[in-house]
């Protein structure tokens, strides 16, 4: 995702150091940039691989081929997906003993689904939400000494959440993203952090995001890999 603009914008800006560039010319470059990598994307396809964490064991990992159909929305066909068994218990404790452990991991996984499920609301950014925040003057631009640039959008897809995206002014490319939001309730918070990739022909993707949830001890890692050109095998 070459970031021409958002480059031009902070050399009028008199450099990082200097007072920030107007959000309306970052939001237009941005939203600009967005399209055209996911534009460039629509010519591959990947495999999208969602590992989900508890307590440090994994629970769950499934595969995705992942491609954009011919109406610009994204299709993901499953691989298969891999578990591991859980142990089984005995009889100790009786029927509601086991109906009680039942529930939790059908709660549990519940949890761990709209966990997996977060992380797409928030990656790729969406140009219309960041258009929304500016409008709403909840984006600020942050000009940094190192001379990378940090877009914040808050309340971006609920209430008191924040988008952070940075930019490597130098090699004109999204250098990295996080978010500070909540699961179900502002108490139930979660740290995304999410790591970008560049293809041979210098398309940016998302090689990595990582879904951290605190309270509940879960993590959930969603791993991009294997780009191809649509329709080589």
């Amino acid at each position: 995702m070459k970031l021409a603009g958002l480059i031009t914008v902070l050399v009028a800006a008199g450099a990082a150091a200097q007072s920030a560039p107007a959000p309306d010319q970052v939001v237009a470059a941005l939203k600009q940039n967005l399209g055209e990598s996911q534009k460039r994307l629509r010519q591959y396809e990947w495999i999208e691989t969602t590992t989900i964490s508890h307590g440090g064991e994994q629970k769950s990992q499934k595969q995705q081929r992942v491609y954009y159909g011919a109406d610009g929305m994204l299709v993901k066909l499953p691989l298969g997906e891999a578990a591991p068994q859980e142990p089984q218990g005995g009889r100790r404790g009786g029927r509601l003993k086991q109906h009680v452990i039942e529930n939790k991991k059908e709660d549990l996984k519940d949890y761990m689904e709209k966990a997996a499920g977060l992380i797409h609301q928030y990656v790729p950014p969406d140009p219309a939400k960041i258009q929304t925040a500016k409008d709403a003057g909840k984006l600020a631009v942050r000009p940094q000494p190192d001379g990378t640039l940090m877009v914040e959008c808050r309340d971006y897809v609920q209430p008191s959440d924040m988008l952070t995206i940075g930019v490597d002014a130098k090699a004109a490319l999204l250098s990295a993203l996080s978010v500070a939001t909540y699961l179900e309730k502002p108490e139930d918070a979660v740290a995304l952090n999410v790591r970008f990739g560049t293809l041979a022909d210098g398309t940016s993707y998302t090689a990595q995001s990582t879904l951290d949830v605190k309270a509940k001890n879960i993590r959930v890692v969603v791993a991009n890999s294997g780009h191809r050109p649509m329709g080589q095998r």
